[in-house]
């Protein structure tokens, strides 16, 4: 006698989360072309069929080529409390600790790569993603960053710089630092952990006020 097979006491859910992983599939398919070959040079055919799936089903997802692109910044662009954590720090003025966090957001173990060569691409090809990528990914700490510095010269805990100066310089090194190592290829020769220990004890080493400044 044949068993009947019963239903799937979740059928609702068990097809939210198939859409769920095709989408995040075509997110992370999409990213990595679009990292290798830019936005303009990286067409939703090639895509579709990188992801196995047909451009109809792509589009279903994803209407446009833009609306990829902006659910790969929302996917891939978490900061999981780094905002707050940088504000803390901020706030019980812990400089190493900030300046920590910061560079540790960028330079980490398993950090992907993938976004920052879409930064660049963005930039190169001058679309309207290069802004959009600029402000989510690096415009909030970069601002908070000047903010800190300019604070901590007025009460005398930092040298006189230009605050804006100082905080573009900081992130300059991090960012050189990913273009030798994501883009080049150039093997790290310290731990993630003891670089960017060594950036930020060189930076503060320029920019705390010593005694002999008074």
């Amino acid at each position: 006698m044949n068993s009947i097979q019963k239903p799937s006491p979740h059928p609702q859910r068990k097809s939210r989360t198939s859409a769920n992983q095709r989408q995040a599939s075509l997110i992370n398919t999409a990213a990595s072309l679009f990292a290798t070959n830019g936005f303009t040079g990286t067409t939703t055919k090639r895509i579709a069929k990188a992801a196995g799936v047909s451009e109809a089903l792509l589009f279903k997802y994803f209407p446009t080529k833009q609306a990829l692109y902006t659910a790969i910044l929302e996917e891939k662009a978490q900061y999981s409390g780094l905002r707050e954590a940088v504000e803390d720090a901020a706030k019980k003025q812990d400089d190493e600790r900030l300046f920590t966090l910061l560079a540790s957001y960028r330079i980490r173990r398993g950090a992907d790569p993938t976004l920052f060569r879409l930064l660049l691409f963005s930039a190169l090809e001058g679309h309207e993603m290069s802004d959009m990528f600029f402000q989510r990914q690096y415009q909030v700490f970069h601002d908070l960053l000047a903010n800190y510095i300019h604070r901590r010269i007025e009460v005398g805990a930092f040298r006189t710089v230009d605050p804006l100066l100082a905080a573009r310089a900081f992130f300059g090194i991090i960012v050189h630092h990913r273009l030798l190592h994501d883009v080049y290829g150039l093997p790290m020769h310290l731990t993630h952990e003891d670089t960017v220990a060594e950036y930020v004890s060189l930076f503060l080493g320029g920019l705390v006020r010593q005694s002999s400044d008074a």
